[in-house]
């Protein structure tokens, strides 16, 4: 990585799904699905067609999805692009009595809605994803999901920001 728009248009479906797999945490087959839709002619246009393929999942493979994001803070075992991103954030270096704070929330969360919390983490800090946590934490069930995969979206967009050029094109 990185690949030019171009690159990912001359691709076959495999080398495709190999190399924005990652994009969707554990669910490469959105990339597969999403190679059918080429050529991209912006980031934009492959990121919109990523989500329209995450949106035509049933909501059991939108839950699936939701579920295969780890907790945050947590310290197992997880994809080469979460533990990045959270050590971006800082959360890979919390106090002890801070990555308690986040198992306690990532336990209550769980408990509301049976999914994890899901957050772009990009431009947080460890502060403002508890804050993010608390204010969540009082949504209704169908709200937060909503909220999940919006994140979701937003991690996508992050990932192919920095795995995709549109140069060369």
């Amino acid at each position: 990585m990185p690949y030019t728009l171009a690159e990912l248009n001359r691709m076959d479906q495999a080398d495709f799904t190999a190399a924005l797999g990652a994009t969707f945490e554990a669910t490469p087959n959105i990339a597969t699905a999403t190679w059918f839709y080429r050529p991209f002619t912006s980031l934009d246009h492959l990121h919109q067609t990523m989500i329209a393929c995450v949106q035509a999942l049933s909501p059991s493979e939108q839950l699936a999805l939701i579920c295969a994001h780890p907790d945050l803070g947590s310290r197992v075992a997880m994809a080469d692009a979460s533990v990045k991103e959270q050590a971006g954030a800082g959360l890979d270096q919390l106090s002890a009595a801070r990555y308690e704070q986040f198992q306690r929330l990532n336990q209550a969360y769980r408990t509301r809605f049976g999914f994890p919390f899901i957050i772009a983490v990009k431009h947080h800090t460890p502060e403002t994803i508890l804050k993010a946590f608390e204010t969540r934490l009082q949504n209704s069930d169908s709200t937060e999901r909503s909220q999940a995969l919006t994140q979701i979206a937003q991690i996508a967009r992050f990932r192919l920001e920095a795995w995709v050029s549109e140069l060369n094109i």
